[in-house]
């Protein structure tokens, strides 16, 4: 039962940011919580680029919220927003050039009942949503994605083809203005539809 895990590697966050995102796709988002291990495979991203994006955090500098940013890729980067939602992003390119991927959703395929529970029955198709299904925090912000230290990382996941995803738009951005506003830095699989016999599988092997 026990397979090679493979954890991506500092070396894989560390190239440019629309090309993380789109290779995070298909991924393994992993969580340790409460000793119970939860996994979704990510299902949509954004890039954020430098202080030169106006939809980027990074366009502040360098504050107590943005540290992290600039900091070793691979890191996660954890943020409270609509005064309810934490969101998870994973910090890119070379230290001292702020960029991330913030993931905006996961389809459940390990301690799927666990994660349900937490969102009430409710979907994980949403950044806020895949938060409080994971119980991913404040306390996760700064955590090492390329360590099982820190009770999160990302592993090799699923090879999604191109043509099962799509490009556009990010989401939510309001009165950022253009061309940032319109920019396809925006991932998302087309028709996700995980084999029900896999996720079986990891609900039995997760309990």
């Amino acid at each position: 039962m026990n397979s090679v895990v493979k954890i991506l590697p500092r070396t894989f966050y560390n190239r440019p940011t629309l090309t993380v995102a789109r290779e995070l796709i298909g991924a393994r988002l992993v969580r340790i919580l409460d000793g119970v291990k939860l996994v979704g495979l990510i299902a949509e991203t954004e890039g954020y680029i430098s202080g030169k994006d106006l939809a980027c955090h990074a366009k502040a500098g360098i504050t107590p919220r943005t540290q992290v940013m600039f900091g070793e890729p691979g890191h996660a980067y954890v943020y409270f927003t609509y005064g309810n939602h934490w969101m998870l992003n994973v910090v890119t390119e070379r230290e001292g050039f702020p960029a991330a991927v913030l993931i905006r959703a996961i389809q459940p395929i390990e301690g799927v009942d666990a994660m349900l529970e937490r969102r009430n029955g409710r979907d994980t198709f949403g950044p806020g949503k895949l938060c409080q299904a994971m119980g991913i925090t404040k306390s996760e912000n700064g955590v090492d994605l390329t360590a099982t230290t820190g009770g999160l990382w990302i592993e090799a996941g699923v090879k999604v083809p191109n043509s099962r995803v799509t490009k556009g738009p990010r989401v939510g951005l309001n009165n950022t203005p253009e061309p940032w506003l319109s920019k396809p830095w925006r991932f998302l699989v087309k028709g996700w539809n995980i084999p029900k016999e896999e996720i079986a599988s990891r609900r039995s092997q997760s309990h």
